[in-house]
């Protein structure tokens, strides 16, 4: 028995020497863990962000580098508002500069000739698609401005650009197009049918730039219909080659050679690639003026083989009385005054009955 008891009780102070080894070594392994992690902390500086042992005015971690970042970073805004590169600039820029008001040419024997300032308007209407009244006009942005640092002129728009059909009808910079000699005619003689022509960008911010086309391929087509793209480019060159189409298909080779009548429908054709000038009203452009039709090359044609209201155009310019104002925006006035005038009838009428 005395035996068996001395077993036992070696026994029971072995475990409790085995406990309490076992607790100082998990005790002694969690307070080295514990004084690692506090020294990391202390020593990166992302732990710094969490808990900041110092006053702030010490300077602590990579203080040099901030401060030299902080410098760098205001010196180039300083210097990109003193060129107005500024986003915010950039678009007040654009928006004074491409909506400011452009007085179109005035055709004293109703004809077109070169040279003169116009704006291309197609009226409207589809059987296919109701479409609104739209002008072709510039799409621009405020990264297609040019800077003072890459020019020494002042800023100017840089191809190449996008088209679209605006309604806005007012005259100005984003809408005016002249009328330019690709044979060398000199400017003031008349525009006729089938003569080879090209139409340019106002100067100034406008930049001068023409309008062009070329067939369309997988990678260059329009945005919306995949159909043929129109642009506008810097470089003149044969794909920027237009030509006036008379109306009536029937009357067309009558007409052939005759002058071009200012405010007259018209079909507009490319030269090289035979597509006329068309308006999409199915096809939406979302632009930083608001909601544009898109415009592309591209015939379209009826059960008659004629071409459909999508490329009907007209050259509309000043009214030879109001020169402020072209002839769509003084039919549109007379449009109004003469449902007023029927509408003010139609009152007195009632009031008399």
């Amino acid at each position: 028995m005395r035996k068996r008891s001395s077993a036992h009780v070696l026994l029971r102070i072995h475990g409790n020497i085995s406990y309490l080894v076992g607790a100082f070594s998990l005790r002694l392994h969690f307070t080295l863990y514990l004084h690692t992690y506090q020294s990391v902390r202390l020593y990166n500086g992302c732990g710094m962000a969490h808990v900041r042992a110092y006053n702030p005015r010490v300077r602590v971690g990579n203080w040099k580098e901030d401060v030299t970042l902080k410098e760098e970073t205001l010196k180039d805004f300083i210097l990109q508002k003193d060129r107005g590169e500024l986003t915010v600039q950039k678009e007040g820029a654009l928006r004074q500069n491409i909506l400011q008001p452009v007085s179109l040419s005035v055709s004293q024997d109703g004809f077109l000739h070169f040279g003169d300032t116009i704006t291309l308007v197609n009226s409207g209407g589809g059987e296919h698609e109701p479409r609104g009244t739209c002008v072709l006009s510039i799409i621009a942005e405020s990264s297609n401005i040019a800077s003072r640092s890459q020019s020494n002129s002042v800023p100017h728009l840089l191809g190449p650009l996008q088209v679209g059909g605006s309604h806005s009808m007012t005259p100005c910079v984003r809408n005016a197009f002249i009328i330019t000699s690709v044979d060398g005619t000199s400017d003031g003689e008349l525009l006729r049918y089938d003569q080879s022509f090209a139409l340019r960008t106002t100067g100034d911010f406008a930049g001068e730039m023409f309008l062009s086309s070329d067939h369309r391929t997988f990678l260059k087509c329009a945005k919306k219909s995949r159909l043929q793209e129109l642009s506008l480019v810097e470089e003149f060159d044969f794909l920027c080659w237009w030509k006036v189409i008379y109306f009536d298909p029937q009357e067309r080779l009558e007409n052939e050679g005759y002058p071009v009548q200012v405010n007259s429908q018209v079909l507009i054709s490319h030269c090289k690639t035979n597509q006329c000038l068309a308006a999409l009203g199915n096809h939406i452009l979302w632009t930083p003026f608001g909601k544009e039709y898109e415009l592309t090359a591209h015939t379209f044609l009826d059960s008659h083989k004629a071409e459909r209201d999508n490329n009907h155009w007209l050259f509309f310019t000043a009214h030879p009385a109001n020169q402020n104002e072209t002839l769509m925006q003084l039919q549109q006035d007379t449009v109004i005054t003469d449902e007023q005038r029927g509408n003010q009838e139609d009152t007195q009428v009632k009031e008399c009955s």
